[in-house]
């Protein structure tokens, strides 16, 4: 069977890919490559010997997929407590969807990201603690990943609207150059540490930058149900 996304409209965008609710559970999202943006043109504005990969190393979807696959093989239900779980591919009319779980708060809205959560609240001593929490379970678990963004990081709520939990919804994955197994232990706690600090870094530049216009693009829902009442 083949899911039409065509007519419905993606409550998020990336650089590169399309978010939309699944059409048949309301609980998931299945992701998919921006039709305005093919694997062609994406492999065509690398630079040197990296447009000589084959196209499938840049469809994110793919990378994605077998990034989670490694992750649960490696870690199991324990990594589920900072990202959402993974339940592979199905078709759609815009090409092969990723379907994962949507991060909603318990009063049924999807999750914001911690940018636009920081940007719409400050960094109050409640998100405080809660990046804490989340910078010591993602130091412990080494859940490999590149940098983390505020627009990666979703902000779930409970039903008293306070901060549930922090869970990361994309850019995983280790270097390809030396991967988190062959790394000494020593580099592999300073680099994970490392990682909490630039984000610590990135929620002190974003809160300069409140109360101007939000910045880009990336981090605000295109469609929020809040807004629908």
């Amino acid at each position: 069977m083949t899911l039409t996304l065509s007519s419905l409209e993606p409550f998020a965008q990336g650089g590169n890919r399309l978010c939309f609710i699944h059409p048949s559970d309301k609980n998931k999202v299945i992701k998919v490559r921006r039709p305005d943006f093919s694997l062609e043109e994406k492999r065509r504005r690398k630079g040197g010997l990296k447009r000589l990969r084959p196209l499938s190393s840049f469809d994110d979807n793919l990378d994605e997929y077998k990034v989670m696959q490694s992750i649960d093989k490696s870690l199991g239900d324990q990594a589920y407590d900072c990202i959402p779980r993974c339940y592979g591919f199905e078709d759609t009319d815009l090409g092969a969807g990723l379907v994962s779980d949507l991060v909603r708060d318990e009063d049924g809205h999807v999750s914001h990201t911690l940018k636009q959560y920081i940007w719409d609240n400050g960094y109050t001593k409640a998100c405080q603690k809660a990046v804490e929490k989340f910078a010591q379970d993602w130091v412990i678990l080494r859940i490999p990943s590149t940098d983390l963004l505020l627009h990666n990081i979703v902000v779930q709520l409970d039903s008293q609207a306070k901060i549930k939990c922090l869970m990361v919804i994309d850019g995983l994955g280790e270097s390809k150059l030396i991967p988190n197994w062959l790394t000494p232990e020593s580099i592999l706690n300073k680099k994970f540490k490392r990682r909490i600090k630039k984000l610590e870094d990135r929620i002190s530049q974003l809160l300069e930058e409140r109360g101007g216009d939000f910045p880009g693009y990336h981090g605000r829902l295109l469609k929020d149900s809040r807004n629908e009442n």
